[in-house]
């Protein structure tokens, strides 16, 4: 992944970032410095949260797939936390738990099917990004959007989440 442009946030912009995350995944970044990653042949840009990639800006849900949405501003996008962002900052809602069977799919970047669901946020609705965890110790294994409502997550067959990062891709082996 190549570096587009890379520059400090405003100080309305690293609000507008903390209180989106704090309404949408009960997160309190609370951090010193906030810099703006645009890469190159992305479909993400990335904060810096004092010098982690702890943020990416993914296209919402309304505006169409992830894939189309390079070269739109990023403040066009909502924030969401990275896998290693959601590491460092436990999100409290917005998390759909899964069972040790599905951690190898996940980790891997497979959609989240329902057998290995053992828990999700009722809260969530279709379009959501969530963060994906593994039931054992709550790490956070992947971030996808939801294909249906949390309360009906946990179930017998069907795709429920889309996987749009996961361990071990460019955007989570990304250094600067």
């Amino acid at each position: 992944m190549q570096v587009k442009s890379r520059h400090h946030l405003r100080s309305d912009e690293v609000r507008e970032v903390e209180d989106e995350l704090a309404a949408n995944l009960g997160v309190d970044l609370d951090a010193d410095s906030y810099e703006l990653v645009e890469l190159e042949d992305s479909a993400f840009d990335l904060v810096l949260v004092d010098g982690e990639p702890a943020v990416l800006y993914v296209e919402s849900a309304e505006q169409g797939s992830a894939e189309e949405s390079s070269g739109q501003s990023p403040r066009d996008d909502e924030p969401f936390l990275t896998v290693r962002g959601a590491n460092d900052y436990p999100p409290q809602t917005h998390v759909v738990t899964v069972d040790a069977g599905a951690v190898s799919f996940v980790s891997d970047g497979a959609d989240v099917m329902r057998p290995g669901i053992v828990e999700a946020d009722p809260d969530i609705e279709p379009g959501d990004l969530v963060a994906i965890a593994e039931e054992s110790h709550g790490k956070v294994l992947a971030v996808g959007r939801a294909k249906t409502d949390g309360e009906e997550m946990v179930g017998d067959s069907g795709k429920v989440v889309e996987s749009i990062h996961h361990v071990g891709d460019d955007l989570y082996e990304f250094t600067v």
